[in-house]
């Protein structure tokens, strides 16, 4: 039997979430976008960590939680220099993993309100 693309991209979602869940990235946010028009994605991960050194561990781990278990790989981050706003592109689901004071400036979470915006335990 072969997976279907939202297998895969169910799959994808969860190890991104354990790859965030294993360094201690907080207030993590999954907003479902699929059934919306015009969106760029499925899904949108948005988490934080609490300083620059924390952003690059949180998107570290779900770099090595992704390629371990799904083989998978981004295909485009960016923002890992300054640390503050780190975007990984994983196609079907983008991850966003910023520093606080920056979370609360761009309120993704807001923007995307039409989304199903669910909040997950730490």
């Amino acid at each position: 039997m072969t997976k279907t693309s939202d297998d895969a991209s169910t799959g994808l979602l969860g190890n991104i979430i354990e790859g965030i869940r294993k360094v201690k990235g907080k207030e993590i946010v999954n907003i479902d976008l699929a059934n919306l028009e015009h969106r760029v994605c499925s899904h949108f991960v948005i988490c934080h960590g609490d300083s620059n050194t924390h952003v690059n561990a949180i998107a570290d781990s779900v770099a090595r939680e992704v390629k371990e278990n799904d083989g998978n790989h981004s295909v485009h981050t960016e923002g890992r220099d300054n640390a503050r706003w780190v975007l990984m592109d994983f196609g079907s689901i983008v991850v966003h993993v910023f520093q606080k004071e920056y979370r609360d400036f761009y309120r993704l979470e807001e923007l995307w309100g039409d989304g199903v915006v669910v909040k997950l335990e730490e």
